[in-house]
């Protein structure tokens, strides 16, 4: 993730701009292994009947719609109403790509649904811990941009994410975490949407939720969460989507549910055993 995203997950409004940082919250258990913040208050009880009230009424959408069509035959032909309408973040059904450069999807399809496939796709990586290392940086900005891009990228990018700044992050020069400590840095896209698209060009827009933070009993900056959306310049390069540009901006974000925030061990452990996804529309 990108230098300044230490509380949640910075505005990057193109290269080389400097935005402050936006507010982040988040709730912490009882007692608080990062350091004892306090819990939010309980809902309202009028808040909660609400949320009951909400529940039913889904629960008897739900039966209704499962119970429609009053016993007709079915058949095994479907018209063209029986099919689901798609969305622009809905699944289209094509199969992620099988090719992977560095641990990253790449081949995708010189087609919308490709350009939507490799911006989500790159997002993740960019979004990865291996931004705080210099090779896989390097690696991952010769592989997901464009050359004139990339060049232009190398030299800021190492200044950006330099040993005070890594310091700052509970890391070493080397971008690795402390012993006994899960450094955690993921971006876990939620839709996409093409703003624009041409032969060889396509703006992406990447709706996602960030995590970024350090898992330890003893950290000060513990994983929280942001919501942002990432818009990429994509260019077909090299029988590949490239990006040649790029900016993000907060939200949309929901309103935060009353889920109680996991301990240091508990993030450590998930980020352990849970793997990321190669994302395809």
């Amino acid at each position: 993730m990108r230098p300044g995203d230490e509380q949640g997950y910075r505005d990057y409004q193109g290269y080389g701009d400097h935005p402050e940082p936006g507010q982040t919250r988040t709730r912490l258990p009882d007692p608080d292994p990062y350091g004892g913040a306090p819990r939010r208050p309980q809902r309202s009880s009028s808040r909660s009947l609400i949320t009951v009230v909400g529940v039913v009424v889904l629960l008897i959408a739900a039966i209704a719609f499962a119970n429609r069509g009053g016993g007709e035959e079915k058949t095994g032909a479907s018209t063209k109403s029986d099919q689901p309408v798609t969305s622009a973040t809905a699944a289209s059904g094509t199969r992620p790509v099988e090719t992977k450069s560095g641990g990253v999807p790449t081949g995708f399809a010189h087609t919308e649904q490709g350009a939507q496939s490799a911006a989500s796709n790159y997002a993740v990586a960019l979004g990865s811990t291996g931004m705080f290392n210099k090779d896989s940086r390097h690696s991952l900005l010769d592989l997901l941009y464009t050359q004139e891009a990339a060049a232009r990228l190398r030299g800021p990018m190492d200044q950006a994410y330099s040993a005070e700044f890594l310091a700052k992050m509970g890391l070493d020069a080397a971008g690795n975490p402390p012993k006994g400590s899960t450094f955690v840095s993921r971006v876990i896209p939620i839709g996409t949407t093409v703003r624009q698209y041409k032969a060889d060009t396509a703006k992406v827009a990447v709706w996602y939720v960030g995590l970024i933070g350090m898992a330890s009993s003893t950290s000060t900056d513990p994983v929280t969460s942001s919501w942002k959306t990432w818009t990429f310049d994509l260019r077909w390069s090299d029988g590949d989507w490239k990006i040649s540009s790029e900016t993000q901006q907060d939200g949309p974000a929901p309103v935060p549910g009353d889920d109680r925030a996991a301990t240091s061990d508990e993030i450590s452990k998930a980020i352990e055993e849970y793997g990321g996804f190669t994302y395809a529309r």
